[in-house]
C-alpha cells in the first residue's frame, strides 16, 4: 500500500515538472522570438516647417442683394394696354415698360393745350392792347391769369398722363411679367423686378469681438464656397450698434458682378481681409492630430538618435531636420523615428494651422499616415503621394 502510494507521488511530481519546465521553455521561447523579430516600418508623407506670410481674415456669411433693386408698381388704376417687355432683358433708364389705356386723359390734355394756345395769344393781344395804351390793366392781369391757369392744367394733365406709363427707374435687368395684357391695375401692383446686376451689395454679421478689426474700405472677397472666392470688394457701411440679442454687428460691402454670376438673395461666403503678417509657424492641418491631452504633430529624426534621451530630443530634431528634408522628394527608403511632439495652436485659414509653440523652421513632420504611428515608430517617406492641402495657395 505505501509502495503504490510512493510510486503515484512520484508520476505526479515527473508530471507536473514536465509541465512547469515546458511552459517555461514556450515563455522563453516567444520572449527570444519577439525580441528578435525586427521592427516593422511605416510608410509616410512629410511636410517641411518653413515661416510663411499668413494672410489673416474674419469669415462670414452673408447674402447678396443688388446695389439697386426694386419691385416695379404703377401709380394709378388703369387697364393694361401694352407691355414693352420681357423676362430677363436689359432695359436702359426712362425706358417705358408698361403702358396703361389713356385715351381719356390723351383727350383731356389735347383740350387743355388748346385752351393754352387760345388764353396765351389773348394775353399776347392784351399786352399790345395795352402798350398802345387802349387797353386796362384789369384787362391785362385776367389775361395773364388765364394763361397761367391754362399752362398749369397743361402741367397737371401731362403728369396724369405719364402716370399711366411704367418708365425704368435705372438700368438693369427686368424680371418676369406678373401681369398681363388687359388685365385692371391698382396701386401697389408689382408688375415685375428690376435689378442692377452690375454692383451687388453683400450684407453679413461679425461678432462683436472682432468689432475693432473691422474698418470702411477694407477688402473683402466673396465666393459661393470659402475655396472659391472670386469676386472682391470693400466695405462701405458698418453699423454702429451691436445687436444686443446675437451680439453682432451688421457689416455692408459692395462687389462688382460684371459678368453677372451673384445673384440677388444668394447665399455667399465672405471674407474680410486683415493685414499680412510674416514669418509665421503653420503646418497643414492634415499634420494636427487631436486627442484628450492636446494637439500634437509627429516630427522625425534621424534612426541614430533613437537612443537620446528626452530632454535633448528638440536638438536631435533639429540636427535630422535637413536629412529628413533631403529625403522629403527622393524616398530612398532611408529610416527615420517619429516623435510625439505636443504643440499649441493658433489660427486657421486656408487648411493650414498655426503653430504657435512646439515647432520651429526647418522641422519634418508627418501630414499622412499619422493614425498608424506611436512614439518612436519607424518610418520611411514617400512623398510621392501627397494629400491635398486644401488653401495650398495661401502657403
Amino acid at each position: 500500500m505505501v509502495l503504490r502510494f510512493i510510486i503515484a507521488f512520484v508520476l505526479v511530481v515527473l508530471i507536473g515538472g514536465g509541465l512547469v519546465g515546458f511552459n517555461i521553455f514556450r515563455d522563453r521561447a516567444i520572449e527570444q522570438y519577439f525580441a528578435n523579430m525586427p521592427t516593422p516600418t511605416l510608410t509616410v508623407s512629410t511636410t517641411t516647417v518653413e515661416p510663411i506670410t499668413w494672410n489673416p481674415g474674419i469669415d462670414a456669411i452673408g447674402t447678396v442683394s443688388a446695389a439697386n433693386g426694386v419691385d416695379l408698381t404703377v401709380e394709378t388704376t388703369g387697364i393694361v394696354e401694352e407691355i414693352l417687355f420681357s423676362a430677363n432683358t436689359r432695359v436702359e433708364k426712362g425706358d417705358v415698360l408698361v403702358r396703361l389705356d389713356d385715351e381719356m386723359q390723351r383727350a383731356d390734355l389735347a383740350a387743355a393745350r388748346t385752351q393754352a394756345e387760345l388764353d396765351r395769344q389773348t394775353l399776347e393781344r392784351a399786352r399790345e392792347l395795352q402798350r398802345r395804351g387802349v387797353g386796362s390793366q384789369s384787362t391785362l392781369d385776367q389775361a395773364e391769369a388765364a394763361a397761367s391757369a391754362s399752362a398749369s392744367q397743361v402741367a397737371k394733365l401731362e403728369a396724369a398722363l405719364n402716370q399711366k406709363q411704367l418708365r425704368a427707374p435705372f438700368s438693369g435687368v427686368i424680371g418676369i411679367p406678373r401681369i398681363e395684357l388687359g388685365q385692371y391695375l391698382s396701386p401697389g401692383t408689382v408688375v415685375a423686378t428690376l435689378q442692377d446686376l452690375d454692383h451687388m451689395r453683400v450684407d453679413f454679421t461679425v461678432p462683436e469681438q472682432r468689432f475693432e478689426e473691422l474698418k470702411i474700405g477694407q477688402q473683402v472677397r466673396v465666393g459661393l464656397t470659402g475655396d472659391d472666392m472670386p469676386f472682391t470688394g470693400s466695405i462701405i457701411g458698418i453699423d454702429p450698434k451691436i445687436d444686443p440679442s446675437s451680439r453682432l454687428v451688421s457689416v455692408r460691402a459692395e462687389v462688382e458682378n460684371a459678368e453677372g454670376r451673384l445673384v440677388p438673395g444668394q447665399f455667399v461666403r465672405v471674407r474680410v481681409e486683415l493685414p499680412a503678417e510674416d514669418d509665421v509657424i503653420a503646418v497643414p492641418q492634415t499634420a494636427l492630430v487631436t486627442s484628450l491631452y492636446g494637439d500634437y504633430v509627429y516630427r522625425l529624426r534621424p534612426l541614430e538618435s533613437a537612443g537620446d534621451a528626452a530632454p535633448g530630443a528638440d536638438q536631435a530634431g533639429q540636427e535630422g531636420a535637413q536629412a529628413a528634408e533631403a529625403q522629403n522628394e527622393a524616398g530612398n527608403g532611408e529610416v527615420f523615428v517619429a516623435e510625439q511632439i505636443f504643440v499649441k495652436v493658433g489660427r486657421r485659414a486656408n487648411g493650414s494651422v498655426e503653430i504657435v509653440e512646439g515647432l520651429s523652421a526647418g522641422d519634418v513632420v508627418v501630414d499622412a499616415g499619422q493614425n498608424r504611428l506611436s512614439n518612436g515608430a519607424r518610418v520611411t517617406i514617400d512623398n510621392t503621394v501627397r494629400p491635398i492641402q486644401m488653401g495650398a495657395e495661401a502657403r
